[in-house]
This record gives structure tokens, sequence and C-alpha cells, in this order.
């Protein structure tokens, strides 16, 4: 069963969506510069995998996806 969701709706997630991944990447690139600059940065991994699932979001959410909903 699926639900409709309205345009609104689906913009607000995807605002909320993007916040969260900005805010939660900047927090560990202030931890890795803080604590640990010289070895590898280890936040690239959050951001390049969040990145993908916030691109299919940015994705599902486009307004040329949003005409082919049933």
């Amino acid at each position: 069963m699926t639900s409709m969701k309205s345009e609104a709706a689906r913009k607000w997630g995807l605002r909320v969506h993007v916040l969260c991944y900005v805010v939660a990447n900047v927090v560990q690139v202030m931890v890795w510069w803080l604590f640990d600059a010289d070895h590898h940065f280890w936040p690239v991994w959050s951001i390049v995998a969040w990145g993908i699932g916030l691109a299919f979001h940015v994705w599902g959410v486009s307004p040329s996806r949003a005409s082919h909903r049933y």
C-alpha cells in the first residue's frame, strides 16, 4: 500500500534530510580536525555513503519523477 504525499511534504522531508546531512558531516569534520587531523580523513566515508542516499532522495523528489507517480 502506498501513500501519496503532497509536494510540500516531500520537499520538507528533503530539506530535513539535507540539513541533517550537512550538520552531521560538519560535526564529523570538526571532530576529525580537532583530534585526528594528522591521520586519514575518515569522515569521507560517511560523506560519500550518505551523499549517495541523499542523491537518491533528491532524485525521488525531483519534479520530473513526481509526474510519473501512480
